[in-house]
């Protein structure tokens, strides 16, 4: 492997703002944004919308995200033609 053109694998702290579950797991990606974890250690967190805590596929319950308004657009769009 070359040196120094990978990028740095550290642990983050995944938060799904649906559900407010967080994990602590590693990865490549980064954030301004940090929190304290539970062992008093500062690390990077990263939201998301989705995570297995709240998917309908593991939860079993429906759950209807739609940040970007593409529900909305998609009434919109197709309703005019009826």
């Amino acid at each position: 492997m070359k040196n120094d053109i990978h990028p740095e694998y550290k642990p983050v702290v995944f938060y799904d703002t649906s559900s407010e579950f967080k994990f602590m797991t590693k990865s490549t990606m980064t954030s301004k944004d940090t929190i304290e974890w539970e062992d008093g250690n500062t690390y990077p967190l990263i939201k998301v919308e989705v995570s297995s805590a709240s998917h309908p596929f593991y939860t079993g319950k429906k759950l209807f995200v739609d940040t970007a308004g593409r529900v909305e657009k998609f009434n919109k769009r197709y309703k005019a033609k009826k």
